[in-house]
């Protein structure tokens, strides 16, 4: 124990991923039923792991190699299965994301959750997932990381549904839990063949084997590709990429943490976390490119086709995660997790913008948001336009160079194909951004000015949600002007991240940073920046001439081809295909087989019991006629006939 104590980096690791389960527990059990002790406590641990995970990626910023912590946990025969902690760059950058935005959430639902009859509850569900995310981020290995996975998915299942009274949230709620639990099937079943070929699933090992090809290249496809249905999953991936939008049913502030900046990316990281591993398999990464480009390009075109402020943002997660694998699929290691950094940033900025409008409007509709005087809010406006302009990549803010990074790697592959869907990506991006930006900044038509009174829907959380100078609206409008600040400064940082990420990685740097590096140079390089900036300026305009300028009509291209609006606005009917594969696989086919089976053979067995014995019963009492001197007679004659036996034998 005292050695425990004598190592900080061990006790900031500890504390920092272990207090806000602490401060679930004290929630739960004894202060629900006090509303601002509940926040004090929650907020107050968040901020602990905040000052652990920063100090965690100061200390170990030039260790030069990955700092371990293991001891046995569950031993068997010769299975020894540890549990630990796994302190590299990879994990130390996720941990600082994951804490930041956490405590920047739990600060901003000070204001926004402000009279929630349910706030204590909230707090305790915002603390559940916090520490499950740190515990996951850190895990030396792929089974405690699946363990942790599964209680952010609970944690996840908690916050989305958190208006159980309300049928849709507890139905989103459902749907989320069922699509990406369906997803860690495969999951598991990848670790289960990794461990019965390879026999150990450190994720150090894993990742050292794989790079020393010392692993049969048929288990790493195989188990990659498996693994990768937990991505898909988790990560919002085609198919299974509906899920997400509907989980905005959830607390606006819960739609930053879970489903934008943190919760999402865990399948990304997860890739990240083995991607010495995937990039030995040739067949894997191509699944993995082709479903991120199907998934970037299709939920692009879902956000063209809906008006609900946080759906556009849903919608637009779904695309940069995608966006996010294919850096990664085509090799690019750096690329893709320097996204999910700019990405965390600028899209929980987007989040928490947007709800500040959602809590002075009571409405999600971006049009009646602008028509109800939206632009007035300067704070959220302004922020959120910087937002914008990150998701669209422009200079200078931090989208920009991620996306760069991004296109870069596509660039260097064989097949262009992947570059011209990722320029078509940037095209989109900026288009369906700056057609909500411009539906609230210039709304067509007669403009009310009458405040958050005037609409009826959506949840109330505050008494005081008018008051711009309140302690209400402050606590919502810092932590959103400190995530502009991040999406400004951080793309900046690109040179210093990739040194400090390239340094513990094995096969990343011929397989990400010279590919990355080979296209800075030359007339190719330049030629890709001004195309992918031109795209999206183009984007812009383009948005422009149909929702912003002057007298324009607000309707947009697809207005005028009903049938392809219908089609993105229902999602490309993904939600109908899979509903209808429910209905026939699995209620029509496994239910009635598994209802049958219920019928004939369990309740038929036991039925079949309870005939043999009633039967048998009625059988013997034929033997039976009641009268007590012949059951005696019959009782001494068996007893002479059994003692002459042994007399004579």
């Amino acid at each position: 124990m005292m050695d425990f104590f004598k190592d900080p980096v061990l006790v900031a690791a500890a504390l920092g991923s272990g207090l806000p389960l602490l401060s679930m527990a004290v929630i739960l059990i004894f202060t629900r039923h006090d509303q601002r002790v509940s926040a004090t406590i929650s907020v107050g641990a968040i901020a602990t792991s905040w000052v652990c995970a920063v100090y965690l990626l100061i200390k170990l910023w030039d260790a030069g190699a990955a700092v371990q912590y293991q001891a046995p946990w569950l031993i068997a025969d010769d299975i020894v299965i540890p549990f630990g902690y796994l302190l590299d760059p990879l994990s130390l950058l996720m941990l600082c994301i994951v804490a930041t935005i956490s405590f920047l959430v739990q600060v901003y639902s000070l204001g926004y959750m402000a009279g929630d009859p349910g706030f204590s509850r909230y707090y305790a569900f915002q603390s559940l997932f916090a520490w499950a995310m740190m515990s996951m981020v850190i895990a030396p290995s792929m089974l405690q990381l699946f363990i942790f996975w599964e209680m952010v998915g609970l944690a996840s299942y908690l916050l989305i549904g958190f208006y159980y009274e309300k049928y849709s949230a507890s139905q989103a709620g459902k749907k989320a839990f069922v699509m990406t639990r369906t997803a860690d099937i495969f999951f598991f079943l990848g670790l289960i063949i990794l461990v019965l070929g390879f026999g150990d699933l450190g994720i150090i090992k894993m990742n050292e084997a794989a790079h020393a090809h010392t692993l049969p290249p048929y288990l790493i496809t195989i188990s990659a590709c498996l693994i990768f249905g937990g991505v898909m999953g988790k990560s919002a991936q085609f198919p299974l990429l509906t899920w997400l939008p509907d989980a905005m049913e959830g607390p606006t502030p819960v739609s930053a943490l879970l489903h934008s900046a943190t919760m999402v990316a865990a399948g990304v990281y997860m890739f990240s976390r083995i991607f010495p591993f995937y990039s030995q398999s040739a067949e894997a990464m191509s699944m993995a490119l082709a479903i991120g480009t199907i998934t970037m390009l299709l939920s692009s075109t879902m956000a063209m086709a809906t008006y609900d402020l946080k759906q556009v943002w849903a919608y637009s997660t779904v695309s940069q995660l995608g966006f996010m694998v294919m850096g990664l699929a085509a090799g690019g290691y750096f690329a893709g997790v320097f996204h999910l950094t700019t990405h965390a940033g600028f899209k929980a900025l987007l989040f928490l913008c947007s709800g500040i409008f959602i809590h002075e409007y009571h409405t999600n509709d971006f049009r009646v948001i602008g028509k109800h005087g939206g632009r007035s809010l300067t704070i959220p406006m302004v922020c959120m336009t910087i937002g914008a302009l990150a998701l669209s990549g422009i200079f200078p803010f931090s989208g920009f160079f991620s996306k760069e990074a991004i296109l870069g790697v596509l660039a260097q592959h064989p097949n262009k194909l992947w570059l011209g869907a990722g320029l078509l990506g940037a095209l989109m991006t900026a288009y369906y951004t700056f057609r909500l930006i411009f539906f609230m900044v210039f709304p067509q038509g007669e403009v009310h000015h009458a405040g958050h009174h005037d609409s009826a829907h959506g949840h109330g959380h505050g008494e005081e949600a008018g008051d711009h100078h309140g302690y209400v609206f402050w606590s919502m409008a810092v932590p959103v002007m400190i995530l502009a600040g991040v999406t400004l400064v951080l793309g900046f940082s690109q040179s210093s991240l990739e040194h400090f990420l390239m340094s513990t990685v094995p096969g990343a740097h011929g397989a990400a940073a010279d590919a990355h590096h080979g296209g800075e140079h030359g007339a190719g390089h330049y030629m890709l920046l001004i195309s992918a900036v031109s795209l999206a300026v183009g984007g812009i305009v383009w948005a422009y001439i149909e929702f912003g300028r002057k007298g324009a009509k607000q309707e947009g291209f697809l207005r005028r081809m009903p049938a392809v609006e219908e089609l993105f606005a229902r999602r490309w009917y993904l939600d109908d295909l899979l509903r209808k594969a429910l209905d026939r696989l699995v209620y029509s086919g496994l239910t009635n087989i598994f209802t049958r089976n219920d019928r004939r053979i369990i309740d038929g067995g036991i039925d079949g019991i309870c005939e043999f014995t009633v039967g048998s019963g009625r059988f013997f009492s034929f033997m039976q006629s009641g009268l007590l001197q012949q059951n005696l007679l019959v009782m001494i004659a068996a007893v002479a006939l059994v003692v002459l036996f042994f007399l004579f034998s």
